[in-house]
């Protein structure tokens, strides 16, 4: 690991050590935390990318920092059609940036074989799990940390995220620069630099996955409420312990 800045200890090990680095971190911007993550860990940090809204800010984001950083989409097969013609503009617009596709070791086929029909419907944790949670395990196997766009308003569940997280799930560091941004700071950056984003998004769709499991919300709902609607169930466990 390399000398970190202020020549602080920076051994991600402890609760104490995760303390530490948020305080320092607290007092930088979103590229400055971009940046330390960078220095930390160069070609061992991998951002996993949904190519939501906050997604877009933070690729553009990380390409004044590093342009040919490692982005890794979860390719479920089950994304809408307008994600997939997303992930090419922004390839057209990124072209050094290392967009991987990480995707289930089960076809669709395979999973309905074995797990039965419309598995999102009738255990969609599971569903989950096989095709994002297990791929992305894969796709970190090799990184040392991982970043993410998730930020505290976005739901209770993520309320308490830090710049830097001790991630137990995946055996990791998880960094989330955009923690302190607005929905609506989201999308003055998106439309102050005219950059590419999810058609879905105009037609009511704030929180876009996959096309079985992602509905249209109502003005004055949450952002989340079209993510598993009906379903006890708010997250895909990318994000849970």
């Amino acid at each position: 690991m390399k000398k970190n800045i202020h020549t602080l200890s920076y051994k991600v090990s402890m609760e104490e050590d995760y303390k530490k680095i948020n305080e320092v971190l607290a007092k930088k911007d979103t590229i400055g935390v971009l940046r330390w993550a960078y220095e930390q860990y160069d070609n061992d940090l991998t951002y996993a990318c949904s190519f939501g809204a906050e997604a877009i800010v933070l690729l553009d984001l990380i390409s004044k920092v590093k342009k040919d950083a490692r982005v890794v989409f979860l390719d479920t097969h089950l994304h809408f059609k307008e994600t997939y013609e997303l992930i090419q503009k922004v390839k057209e617009k990124y072209p050094e940036l290392q967009i991987d596709i990480a995707e289930s070791e089960l076809s669709l086929e395979e999973q309905a074989e074995t797990y039965g029909e419309k598995l999102w419907e009738s255990n969609p944790d599971l569903c989950c799990k096989l095709r994002k949670n297990k791929p992305l395990e894969k796709a970190l196997s090799g990184s040392k940390a991982w970043l993410t766009g998730l930020r505290r308003e976005q739901s209770p569940t993520r309320a308490n995220t830090q710049f830097v997280n001790k991630d137990d799930k995946f055996q990791s560091i998880k960094i989330c620069p955009l923690i302190h941004w607005t929905w609506d700071e989201i999308w003055q950056y998106i439309k102050l630099f005219d950059l590419p984003y999810n058609e879905l998004h105009d037609k009511g769709y704030p929180s876009i996955g996959c096309s079985k499991c992602t509905f249209a919300v109502k003005e004055g709902e949450d952002l989340r409420a079209g993510r598993w609607s009906g379903l006890d169930k708010t997250e895909c466990g990318l994000h849970s312990k």
